[in-house]
């Protein structure tokens, strides 16, 4: 049997592309030593994203290294890196997490079939797949498109806009851009929404106006950043003074929220270390009322009875009356507005109360939980009249 051309040559490492992040320290054969960037201007540290060439047939073993100061430390154990050959389709890797080696370091190992694959901390969304987003809900009659500003390297902010009623309704992901699930979600939902045949969709638009930014933060989406924009600011603590110079993105976003009102919102995210999919809200604020309170409650309770991926028991602590951060959009809107306004978390990892060995939490889940979010929506609107 004659060895294949690249059996003992060094595999090939890249991330030059978009989203793409990974800092290349040794390779030996199909072994490689990795560590991950910066964000721009930034401490913050966990996304990453890159190819790894002359692979076929070889059992790749890849060491990312230093993650014990990285984001998030506790988001490793436990968690499966993602990986692709055809950039389609994303399956879970075998990985091994051990915080007391080489400065934190996590361990895929990985036999692709061909001669290429991808490897990232989730499932990537791409700009050139999010203007393909907005470009097609664009063409669906009633929905307008608006550029609500640019950001420091130019890119738009896109909104699209729909409905006729009056509950005025904002929808809005990747403040992170790391946390790519959230636009993934954005598709399941501006599907329904859009769909002229889904009475859901149909029945929601009639019933609210709705305004859906799919990407506040395309700089830090191209760029490979897990946090921050393109000059390292984390857009969600920004929503009490934001600035057209270190966060135009969030001062065009809440501007346009100025000139509409808010009355249900929903800022969509990832988180890394909860295996599970849960809401937090606003208890922390000071003039939260009564109506607010019920209204959170209640949508909670409907997203449990649409979709066994949701659930109430895991989540973050509540915050103390009084002690909210408004430089929070959750809770900067529902002290601005009075809204029923809620930041929704989806997985890194697998998602533990209906676990995937294959997938773990996947494109597919995101974009039906997304279906699901606006359904819950508008068993929500029925109810409250």
């Amino acid at each position: 049997m004659t060895d294949t051309p690249y059996e003992n040559a060094d595999i090939a490492i890249n991330a030059a592309f978009d989203a793409g992040n990974i800092a290349v320290t040794r390779v030996s054969g199909a072994e490689a030593w990795l560590t991950i960037r910066k964000d721009e201007q930034s401490d913050f540290f966990q996304w990453f994203h890159f190819r790894v060439a002359g692979a076929a047939g070889r059992e790749l073993t890849l060491r990312i290294t230093g993650l014990a100061q990285s984001a998030y430390p506790d988001g490793w154990a436990d968690y499966k890196a993602c990986v692709s050959e055809d950039r389609a389709e994303w399956l879970r890797a075998d990985t091994e997490w051990a915080p007391g080696e080489d400065g934190g370091t996590l361990t895929i190992r990985y036999t692709p079939m061909g001669d290429l694959a991808w490897f990232a901390y989730f499932a990537p969304y791409s700009m050139d797949r999010h203007h393909d987003l907005v470009a097609q809900a664009a063409l669906t009659e009633g929905v307008t498109h608006r550029t609500l500003g640019e950001t420091l390297d130019g890119q738009a902010i896109d909104c699209l806009e729909m409905g006729e009623g009056e509950t005025q309704v904002w929808l809005y992901a990747r403040q992170h851009p790391g946390e790519s699930m959230a636009e993934w979600w954005m598709e399941g939902a501006i599907a329904l929404l859009t769909d002229p045949s889904d009475p859901v969709g149909r029945a929601l638009r009639q019933k609210a106006t709705f305004h859906i930014v799919p990407n506040c933060n395309p700089d830090g989406s191209r760029r490979g950043h897990l946090r921050t924009n393109g000059i390292g600011t984390n857009l969600n603590r920004e929503w009490q003074d934001p600035s057209p110079e270190t966060s135009p993105e969030i001062y065009a976003i809440r501007n346009a929220m100025d000139e509409t009102g808010v009355d249900f919102a929903m800022d969509v995210h990832g988180d890394e270390a909860i295996a599970a999919v849960f809401l937090a809200g606003f208890e922390g604020i000071a003039d939260a009322s009564e109506e607010q309170a019920k209204g959170y409650a209640l949508y909670s309770e409907l997203l449990v009875a649409q979709t066994p991926d949701f659930q109430t028991e895991k989540g973050y602590p509540v915050t103390a009356k009084g002690k909210a951060n408004l430089a929070i959009s959750t809770n900067q809107l529902a002290q601005r507005f009075g809204a029923v306004s809620m930041t929704l978390e989806m997985p890194f990892k697998d998602h533990a109360p209906m676990a995937d060995a294959t997938n773990g939490w996947s494109p597919d889940r995101c974009i039906e939980l997304g279906r699901s979010c606006m359904a819950a929506l508008y068993q929500w609107l029925v109810r409250r009249g």
